[in-house]
């Protein structure tokens, strides 16, 4: 089966000696039936010609960013947003730093700064200048924006020296980018269902008791599920988040209203439920503004546990179900609890009394515990939500799997 037949490759030379093996890269991917665009930045331009690539790739090759004739046909923003993948070969130093920094000074970073799909960086430079803390430094922060990197490899360098930094062969990249659409298309068949943020439990039309949820990292594993193929379900409380477009969002506000949306979008292969839904409602509502006054007795109830529901429902159940347990004491041995309890294959736990992870952070750290005995439990370190998110889901999918 041919997964790369008809997908659309942005490519994006930069200026370094490995540039003339972008040229292999393009027919191996031409053969498979892929739809090129090139973006030569103005260094490369002295290691391979605009008109060898356009021979090759048989597509339209971009340099300059203000080019009427460009923007006429195709502006940055469309660019970007017509590839399914970007891919930088070679990825130079000063092209890692310009990226970190969030620079778009020319075509190339404009479209990568633009864009709203993943991009492969497939770095090459001396060793010396790999190993230099400022560039691993770029390379961390590019890989917590989602960044993905190809290499590179230990080997002879064009320099003379030996050592890491040498680009990982055109063949091999071609692997990379081959598995990645065949994940996608496999992918592509499983559902998934996240629900994210906190509930309003209103006690008059004005009045709600709620709780401090964000949604981020709920909004962030939906993300990273769609980038991934999944066909992914959002049901989220009142938040004010921006959601990826290839994502079903429901906007619900209390937890009755979250269950119902949970029922109507079952079955799923995959369920996370990481919103922060109410323990508790008010008995009865006011249907007016409660006056001021010296003392308010509400009389609570107690909201069905969504978790707990669809994890012990048989025949809504989903293949796998991840729960979240949000903890300011005792995290692994609530979480164990928490897992017995409510009968989900994983709990992800976090201790929300630090600050800097807690509610409405854009960092987690969390650690996995896993219902199954013979995988081990683990802990996620410190990082962006969006960079947590991607390390779940590779391992929803290698479950999955």
């Amino acid at each position: 089966m041919n997964n790369l037949s008809q997908k659309k490759i942005l490519l994006i030379i930069c200026g370094g000696i490995s540039a003339y093996k972008s040229l292999e890269l393009i027919r191996l991917l031409k053969k498979k039936d892929v739809e090129i665009k090139t973006i030569l930045t103005k260094s490369a331009k002295e290691f391979v010609t605009p008109l060898s690539v356009a021979s090759l790739s048989q597509g339209k090759v971009y340099d300059d960013l203000f080019n009427a004739e460009n923007e006429a046909e195709m502006d940055h923003i469309s660019l970007s947003r017509w590839a399914d993948v970007i891919l930088v070969v070679p990825a130079t130093a000063n092209t890692i730093s310009k990226l970190s920094a969030g620079s778009s000074d020319d075509l190339a970073s404009t479209v990568i700064l633009a864009s709203n799909k993943d991009v492969f960086l497939t770095p090459a430079m001396n060793v010396r200048m790999w190993e230099h803390p400022s560039t691993k430094q770029n390379l961390n922060k590019l890989k917590s924006y989602g960044y993905k990197i190809i290499g590179p490899e230990i080997g002879d360098m064009a320099c003379g020296e030996f050592g890491e930094g040498k680009m990982t062969e055109p063949k091999d990249i071609f692997q990379t980018i081959k598995t990645y659409f065949g994940e996608l298309n496999k992918n592509q068949k499983l559902k998934a269902l996240v629900t994210a943020g906190p509930t309003n439990e209103y006690i008059d039309p004005v009045r709600f008791i709620t709780n401090k949820s964000s949604g981020k990292q709920g909004y962030a594993l939906a993300e990273a599920l769609v980038k991934r193929g999944f066909q992914t379900t959002l049901i989220s409380g009142s938040t004010n988040l921006q959601i990826n477009d290839g994502i079903n969002l429901i906007k619900v506000e209390t937890a009755d209203e979250m269950l119902k949306a949970t029922q109507e979008n079952l079955p799923a292969d995959v369920a996370i439920f990481s919103a922060a839904v109410a323990d508790f409602k008010v008995k009865e509502k006011n249907n007016e503004k409660i006056k001021k006054q010296e003392y308010l007795n509400l009389e609570l109830e107690k909201n069905i546990d969504i978790l707990n529901y669809v994890s012990k429902h048989n025949s809504l159940r989903p293949k796998l179900v991840i729960g979240f347990a949000a903890e300011t004491n005792d995290i692994q041995e609530n979480a164990q609890k928490k897992l017995i309890e409510k009968n989900c294959d994983w709990i992800i736990a976090n201790d929300v009394s630090n600050n800097s992870i807690g509610f409405d952070s854009d960092f987690n750290e969390v650690s996995i515990f896993y219902k199954d005995k013979t995988i081990k439990n683990e802990k996620l370190n410190i990082k962006r939500k969006s960079e947590i998110s991607e390390e779940i889901i590779d391992r929803v999918i290698e479950q999955l799997n």
